[in-house]
């Protein structure tokens, strides 16, 4: 290609992409947009084609490596997850990170195109995972189990555009916790909640809120606004926006996109503003919603959980929110979603940090036979919370170790490394993490150096007097005070050593 083509080239792609542009601000269809896109990409590659392919070293789109720092934050808090499933009587179970692209196919609603289908090799057609749900409702009706309260941690998959400063991936961790049985009304929903509120408090997260909805409210407002019973589905998914659009751009979707009568969708805004508590679950049971078949219903269930919530101590952290939808469609009963409101928290517009609710037909779409098991979970979405720790770690210059040695083994002297590898044997073998110097001779102040920039609490110092006397030299690292202790009496008084010093760290 001759340089007065390349220019050519390049002006078009330059035009192409002000259109792309033009039409993304006046919020063109969707459709249109594509169209336009699809031609700037063909231009770029007209471009690219007579150039030599230059390999570029970074992540895919959306992903992200961990530094040990971040590994360490990581762990923290899936340990606090964890723990907290555990005390609820959680077991775990693990499912295929990808699935038969049949068994996610039809269950997301307008999301599915999200979904990551791997290549053809000749054999099944897959897909990555999108959620842990799914899968879950696919390993109930395989297995035939009909009651298991389980938890899963696990990564999933999903072709979103990234906002990776909010948290927001293609490829991130999901913590589920799903209760999956025949139970009494609410009991195991309201458990859900709790343990939701639970898991935020526990991360030293004091300032959030749970919403709360109800499918069957949500159908039932629609009938009686005057939604087609065709459009509950594409309606409930606009409606789901509200948290990100203001009314005008989700109206507008409603009417223009999805073809919903203006006076149905100003009837729709008159319910999506309301927001309490289990007032005005009281207050919508003497409306005319009420008479609403659906909508009576979910309310009625709705006050016997705002009662429960008050029982589990959480109704102060509980709103009842009309615009919550959850535009899944697998949902059936009661919805949630936990938002976080600090005032000035350092990453205050990540959004929603986990959600969940009700789903009792999802395992009967996978049973020859349609037998159902009802199922109510939640979904921590650890990404986003990961980014507010790593934000306020950051603002308040916090240290996090990224190892957990106890007792760094080092040599005053030369010729002494077959000496500290014993010492390093003997501990490791009584449990206890140790490390000491690859090098033969390292410099003693390189090694203690070592012990403080990592935060390791206890040396054990040797050379050749300390040999021929028997004994090693402890120091405390944070102190940098030494004690000699009996080489037969090491392992013995590293474990009193660290007991106490975990005791005083408890106390303080």
């Amino acid at each position: 290609m001759s340089v007065v083509e390349k220019e050519a080239l390049n002006d078009l792609i330059k035009q192409q992409g002000d259109i792309v542009r033009s039409l993304k601000a006046e919020k063109a269809p969707k459709e249109k947009i594509d169209e336009e896109v699809a031609k700037l990409l063909q231009l770029k590659a007209q471009l690219t084609e007579d150039e030599p392919h230059k390999f570029v070293l970074k992540t895919a789109k959306g992903t992200r490596d961990h530094m040990p720092a971040q590994m360490a934050l990581r762990e923290k808090v899936f340990s606090t997850i964890i723990s907290c499933f555990k005390r609820h009587g959680g077991e775990a179970i693990d499912t295929p990170v990808f699935e038969l692209k049949d068994t996610l196919t039809g269950k997301y609603g307008e999301d599915s195109k999200l979904i990551y289908d791997l290549a053809d090799q000749g054999g099944e057609i897959l897909s990555l995972r999108y959620d842990l749900t799914v899968p879950f409702a696919r390993f109930l009706a395989m297995n035939k189990i009909s009651n298991i309260k389980r938890y899963q941690i696990g990564k999933v998959y999903r072709r979103d555009n990234p906002a990776m400063t909010r948290g927001r991936y293609r490829e991130f961790y999901q913590c589920d916790f799903d209760i999956a049985g025949q139970y009494d009304l609410m009991l195991p929903d309201v458990e859900c909640v709790k343990i939701l509120a639970e898991i935020l408090k526990d991360l030293g997260f004091n300032g959030f809120v749970i919403k709360v909805n109800h499918r069957e409210i949500l159908n039932g407002m629609f009938e009686f606004c005057g939604v087609p019973a065709d459009s509950f589905k594409t309606i409930c998914s606009a409606v789901d926006k509200l948290d990100k659009l203001p009314w005008e751009d989700v109206r507008k979707e409603m009417v223009s996109e999805k073809g919903l009568a203006e006076e149905v969708a100003d009837n729709i805004n008159k319910f999506v503003v309301k927001k309490g508590g289990s007032e005005l679950v009281t207050a919508l049971l003497s409306d005319d919603l009420a008479t609403n078949a659906a909508a009576k219903r979910g309310l009625e269930e709705m006050r016997l959980f705002f009662e429960y919530c008050d029982l589990y101590g959480i109704t102060n952290k509980v709103s009842f929110d009309l615009s919550l939808a959850r535009g899944l469609d697998y949902y059936t009963g009661i919805i949630f979603e936990a938002v976080l409101t600090d005032d000035g928290q350092p990453g205050e517009t990540v959004g929603s940090v986990a959600a969940g609710g009700r789903y009792d037909n999802l395992v009967g779409m996978f049973d020859a036979k349609g037998r159902a098991v009802p199922c109510v979970g939640i979904s921590v979405g650890v990404e986003r919370i990961f980014t507010l720790l790593e934000a306020r770690a950051l603002a308040e210059q916090t240290k996090l170790r990224t190892n957990e040695t106890e007792v760094f083994v080092a040599s005053a002297q030369k010729q002494l490394v077959r000496e500290r590898m014993k010492i390093c044997s003997e501990l490791w073998d009584h449990g206890l993490k140790v490390e000491h110097s690859y090098k033969q001779n390292p410099k003693l102040l390189a090694q203690l150096q070592y012990c403080e920039e990592r935060s390791i609490p206890l040396a054990i110092i040797i050379g050749e007097s300390e040999l021929q006397k028997g004994v090693v030299k402890l120091r405390k690292v944070a102190t940098r005070e030494e004690f000699e202790v009996p080489r037969d009496k090491l392992t013995i008084e590293i474990r009193n050593y660290l007991k106490n010093m975990s005791s005083q760290q408890e106390r303080a």
